[in-house]
């Protein structure tokens, strides 16, 4: 989900899932290049972080998750500061559900698993590429850490 031009910052909750030593990502494409984005998305008012959590890696990828602790604190806001989001990713277990091949969510455009080793090699929003290889070779035991603003402008990353 994009964020809304706002002056306030928004908080976007997503899930770092693990199968078969890939990351799952969802795909979008706003532009002519796609670009990849953990399953995850906004957090609506009244809502814990884990019940959006599990609520949108859900709708976007068909899978069960429990949330089992933050990894990484961003913010990503734009250069002309009308977007900010507050991204905090989780380390996820998957408990149950089927993985869809085509999302329920209409701006995802295809649900792909990334060898951890590939990361680098895509266009990752935000880029947390290095960040989640490192904690994937810790085994994802690490407390969670602030990283700070990241921003990747349209003309990411070509593959």
């Amino acid at each position: 989900m994009a964020a809304r031009a706002s002056n306030r910052p928004r908080v976007r909750v997503a899930a770092i899932i693990v199968m078969d030593d890939a990351i799952l990502l969802v795909r979008q494409r706003r532009t002519a290049a796609p670009y990849y984005l953990l399953p995850g998305g906004g957090v609506e008012g009244g809502e814990t972080l884990e019940d959006a959590l599990v609520r949108e890696v859900s709708e976007e990828t068909g899978l069960l998750c429990r949330p089992l602790h933050p990894i990484f604190i961003n913010d990503t806001i734009s250069p002309d500061g009308r977007r900010h989001l507050v991204n905090i990713t989780f380390v996820v277990e998957v408990t149950g559900g089927t993985l869809l091949t085509d999302s329920l969510d209409a701006s995802i455009e295809g649900i792909e698993l990334v060898p951890v080793a590939r990361l680098g090699d895509i266009d990752l929003r935000p880029a947390l590429a290095e960040y989640i290889q490192s904690a994937y070779r810790d085994g994802f035991d690490t407390a969670a850490s602030y990283l700070g603003a990241i921003w990747t402008p349209e003309s990411g990353p070509v593959q």
